[in-house]
């Protein structure tokens, strides 16, 4: 193999990554509990966080530890989720023969 044929690869790799970094980007999560929802995408990312005004009763209580924890277990909650959706997809990738071809089969 060539120097030649190697900066080709290089090339397709690198433009594969993106078709990649784009397809993650796609992906979107939501997880609830305790009146929280908490939207996360496939680059690991949290897009939005919603609660309803019972959720800050805690706060409102005089235990702001209790509603950071809880806010924090949904985050995290969300985030593992999208862990798992984005590894079941490149999962489907590689079986598919990767994404043109660059995971082969």
């Amino acid at each position: 193999m060539g120097i030649l044929d190697q900066v080709k690869d290089a090339m397709k790799m690198r433009a594969e990554s993106k078709k990649i970094e784009a397809m993650l980007k796609k992906i979107s999560v939501d997880y609830s509990n305790g009146g929280i929802t908490v939207t996360a995408k496939g680059d690991m990312t949290i897009e939005k966080i919603e609660m309803v005004p019972e959720a800050y009763d805690e706060v409102k209580a005089g235990k702001p530890a209790r509603f950071e924890t809880m806010l924090l277990n949904v985050v995290n909650g969300a985030l593992k989720k999208v862990r798992e959706t984005t590894q079941q997809e490149m999962m489907k990738l590689m079986q598919q023969g990767g994404v043109g071809g660059l995971f082969g089969k």
